[in-house]
């Protein structure tokens, strides 16, 4: 029987390794995570847990023990940045820096600039709404209603005319 038993440890061996391996598992990383430099990082991490393993992991194994690290460490990293992102997100709220009284101002602000919207005449309401809110041009706005850009230029006129008359300039 001629069961390939090098020692992972030895370093010519290990340095095989990582020559034969790295390419493809930075490959495989970028993919996973479309970050060339977070790719790199894991990469790295990958090759230091093996290191600090060797003496467990059987050679001819070794292409898989990689990568399963690798998936493992990417799914961590995943893991780790949605931790991140919920406490951001609700933490948010307690680390603003305007006073109590600006932003109950830009509450009620919300408030009246929704409700005035809501109380636009559907068609004012509707071009106003493509306009303002998806960002969409004039052009645009005639050929999905099916109208004249001079119509949305008069529907967009006489919503904006509404609008600062009730809560001022827009």
């Amino acid at each position: 029987m001629t069961k390939d038993t090098r020692n992972i440890c030895h370093s010519k061996t290990f340095e095989n390794i990582y020559n034969t391996y790295a390419k493809e598992i930075r490959r495989f990383l970028f993919f996973k995570t479309q970050s060339i430099d977070k790719a790199e990082d894991i990469l790295q991490d990958v090759f230091i847990k093996l290191w600090d393993n060797c003496s467990n992991v059987d050679y001819d194994k070794v292409r898989s023990y990689i990568y399963s690290i690798a998936n493992n460490m990417f799914l961590n990293d995943i893991k780790h940045q949605k931790v991140v992102q919920n406490f951001n997100k609700h933490n948010v709220k307690e680390r603003t820096n305007e006073s109590p009284e600006f932003i109950m101002l830009e509450k009620e602000f919300m408030q009246k600039l929704e409700a005035t919207i809501a109380g636009l005449p559907e068609k004012q309401r509707e071009v106003f709404l493509m306009n303002r809110i998806e960002k969409k041009k004039y052009k645009d706005i005639a050929q999905q209603l099916d109208i004249s850009v001079k119509a949305v230029e008069k529907r967009m006129h006489q919503a904006l005319i509404i609008m600062r008359k009730e809560i001022g300039n827009v």
